[in-house]
């Protein structure tokens, strides 16, 4: 599938350790000719951490797509069937925003991008970034993983030694991912061995 002028919202979420994974997939899908929309949570805006701090994220996000993201819930819901998009990509995805998303909790800019996709019958890509993946939020990835237009990249146990129940997703499958989305597939295989990853 061709990505060129296709609308894609791309949320960012808390996992402040996984952006420099993140950001050279957001720079692939501009390259293809895509449209990203930046749509960041609270915690991005208002978080600083030994990986930087959340303005300069944001701006960064913002130089790389060329539009201002999306901070609020009031701006998000225009999302809906008013300014719809053809995918919505949340990645990272933090165990937090995972387990609101699937007990239909909506209390952030990107909770209501990924909703107001799903109300519009279009693709929602998850990348998980989460300490308690095979823990108590399983229930919650199980239910994800179930629902209609819900969407996965692969992931898998970034440290099976130290941390059992972390599962991360292998960033750098992100675009393909979107595509097989965007034609109504899961992307396979969905369990990889994230561990042994370079990213």
């Amino acid at each position: 599938m061709n990505l060129q002028g296709k609308r894609i919202g791309f949320g960012l979420t808390g996992s402040h350790c996984t952006y420099d994974a993140v950001y050279p997939e957001i720079e692939k899908l501009v390259n293809a000719g895509a449209e990203v929309i930046p749509v960041v949570t609270f915690t991005v805006q208002n978080t600083d951490t030994r990986f930087g701090k959340g303005e300069d994220w944001i701006k960064r996000i913002e130089d790389l797509t060329g539009n201002k993201a999306i901070d609020s819930i009031v701006k998000a819901e225009p999302l809906g069937p008013k300014l719809p998009l053809d995918c919505m990509v949340i990645a990272p995805l933090t165990g937090v925003s995972m387990s609101k998303f699937a007990n239909a909790m909506n209390d952030s800019p990107v909770l209501m991008a990924a909703k107001a996709t799903l109300r519009n019958q279009k693709p929602v890509v998850l990348g998980i970034s989460t300490n308690d993946a095979l823990g108590l939020n399983g229930v919650n990835l199980m239910r994800l993983m179930a629902t209609k237009n819900i969407y996965f990249i692969p992931f898998g146990q970034d440290d099976p030694v130290k941390k059992q129940n972390s599962m991360v997703a292998r960033m750098s499958m992100l675009i393909d991912t979107v595509i097989e989305a965007m034609e109504g597939r899961q992307l396979q295989p969905v369990l990889v061995e994230r561990y042994r990853d370079g990213d």
